[in-house]
């Protein structure tokens, strides 16, 4: 006869238990090993980085985990439509976890009912904005819950996002360590090595473990339009949404442009909506439930839109101009083809679009604010002053002053104290502070503008671009893939097949990706993929750059090999 395991046959059998839970409350058969992988992990307490494709199940990995914890888990995740989503997927009965949202549009009744729900235990997950977690009211009462899990949605947005558009994601180390320092988990369908290193470093992560799986998307076509015209561009734009399978998402760089393509779409008799932050919060709520119920052909909206949206059938995803950054490129095109169906991804691009690119890469806290900044922060060396003090005090946003914040801290200029009480580092003065921050925020845009020029570089290659994509995120393939138009306009010009893998095996690559290497002039940076003319290295103070292999076979003193993958560095 079967006996029932007791408490310490549970403990030893920790991934049955994981998937029962997983049988019972969700209803989901099996999970992923992956999925399961970073489940033991986070129940063991270790903090944990996932890096996994849109549509995965990464929401699964704390959802699960969270059933079984002590204390509720605190959800960071950036977009109230994603909040609402996941809620609403979470199953009803008594084992399901529960969850709350604590956001800005919730009134005063609902958020004093979501924090009880909280303190009496009745409800496992809280689901709030890095913005929430600015506010000192919202960090103590969490603290007082005693949170037994931190987790960072969408933690691509520390690193793409942080320096400007979202600020507060860069302070949600010191959010944990205010609630009491549970253990930590980053969520990421898109990080690049470096993008990898950024979160867990700005996290405050301890000794992390890391699960990364594939990046390939093989059932999504890649293209690139190119154009001198912008006329003639915004046609095949339009031209393009409206002759594809649908549903579909198109891409725009401006609220203009969004509600431009939207009308011309319209016109031609498509459900199409505009969707960007320019709308209310209730508009933007209604264009996408209506998108994920089906009632929407197209959505043109700006980057927000999509983020970690659970809608399988999207056919393609166009960008009517060029992304800011292949990171944000891969992010929006694996929202198309999610059921495992033939899908498209197309780029519409004109070399002008760097321009603009660059004009919004570039853009950080300037010399009068920092010097504001810090100068507040000295004349409170006797008292220090917290984030909020700071705003009353220099009469800048809040938003502006986290941002300046965040780069003096960054630049060893300042640090801030598990009180959230700001001061400045022992033996700097306001205007070394000042100097220091701007270094930091020169070196922040030459890395931007260079993640610029790759996107670009991707537009303008010739060779396969799945290749070349892969390879910004450190991942080999060997080309041709088969499934992009250089892959394909070769094949013809050769007279075969696009798929057509039968030409001599490519050369061992001379510096494989992983590669740490040091250039004479940019210092040291870490290969990202090689090509058979050029490498692309991302060097820690020069961004990302492309050397020509015929020049470093030239020249060997160039660069630098300090270590292969695999291989410690000496002296390490």
């Amino acid at each position: 006869m079967a006996t029932k395991a007791g408490p310490r046959a549970e403990r030893h059998d920790l991934p049955g238990r994981l998937r029962r839970t997983a049988a019972d409350v969700f209803g989901w058969d099996r999970l992923l090993p992956e999925q399961l992988t970073a489940m033991e992990w986070v129940m063991r307490g270790q903090d944990t980085l996932v890096v996994m494709p849109t549509g995965s199940g990464k929401s699964a990995v704390y959802q699960v985990v969270a059933t079984l914890l002590a204390g509720p888990t605190v959800v960071v995740s950036p977009l109230l439509a994603l909040q609402r989503d996941q809620i609403a997927g979470l199953p009803e009965g008594a084992a399901a976890p529960g969850a709350v949202m604590i956001n800005s549009d919730v009134g005063a009744a609902e958020t004093e009912a979501a924090w009880e729900e909280v303190r009496s235990g009745r409800t496992r997950l809280v689901y709030l904005s890095a913005e929430q977690l600015a506010k000192d009211d919202v960090v103590d009462r969490l603290a007082e819950a005693r949170p037994a899990l931190f987790v960072v949605d969408e933690a691509q947005c520390i690193s793409s996002w942080g320096h400007d558009f979202r600020p507060d994601y860069l302070r949600l180390g010191q959010a944990a360590q205010r609630v009491g320092r549970p253990p930590l988990l980053a969520l990421t369908a898109t990080a690049a090595p470096p993008v990898r290193r950024e979160i867990t470093e700005r996290l405050g992560m301890r000794r992390p473990r890391q699960l990364v799986t594939g990046f390939d998307r093989p059932g999504i076509r890649l293209e690139v339009r190119r154009f001198l015209d912008e006329d003639e561009r915004r046609r095949a734009v339009v031209e393009r949404a409206a002759a594809e399978p649908k549903p579909g998402i198109v891409y725009a760089a401006t609220r203009k442009d969004s509600e431009y393509y939207a009308d011309e779409l319209a016109s031609l008799g498509l459900a199409a909506e505009a969707y960007h932050a320019g709308l209310s919060g209730r508009e933007r709520a209604r264009i996408h439930d209506a998108f994920l119920a089906g009632d929407t052909d197209v959505i043109v909206a700006t980057s927000a839109f999509g983020m970690g949206i659970d809608k399988e059938d999207v056919r393609f995803v166009l960008h009517a101009s060029l992304p800011g950054s292949l990171d944000a490129y891969y992010q929006e095109t694996g929202r198309c083809g999610r059921d495992g169906r033939a899908a498209l991804a197309v780029l519409h691009y004109r070399a002008r679009d760097t321009g603009m690119q660059t004009y919004f890469a570039g853009r950080t806290p300037g010399g009068k604010v920092l010097s504001q900044v810090a100068e507040a922060v000295h004349d409170h060396r006797g008292d220090p002053v917290d984030l909020r003090g700071l705003h009353q005090d220099t009469g800048l946003s809040r938003k502006r002053v986290t941002a300046a914040v965040n780069l003096l801290e960054e630049a060893d200029a300042l640090a801030t104290g598990e009180d959230g009480e700001v001061r400045l580092a022992d033996g700097v003065s306001p205007d070394r502070a000042v100097r220091r921050a701007e270094r930091m925020a020169e070196a922040h845009r030459r890395t931007d503008r260079s993640r610029v020029e790759m996107a670009r570089a991707y537009a303008e290659t010739t060779g396969c671009r799945r290749h070349f994509l892969l390879g910004y995120f450190g991942e080999p393939f060997e080309a041709p893939c088969g499934n992009c138009d250089t892959c394909e306009e070769e094949a013809r010009r050769a007279g075969g097949d696009a798929s057509d893998s039968a030409r001599s095996a490519p050369p061992p690559a001379v510096y494989p990706s992983g590669t740490e290497v040091r250039h004479e002039q940019w210092g040291e940076g870490t290969v990202l993929s090689e090509e058979p003319d050029r490498v692309t290295v991302l060097f820690t103070e020069a961004g990302y750059r492309t050397l020509s292999l015929e020049a470093l076979a030239e020249r060997d003193d160039l660069l630098t090999v300090l270590s292969r993958p695999g291989e410690d560095r000496p002296g390490i």
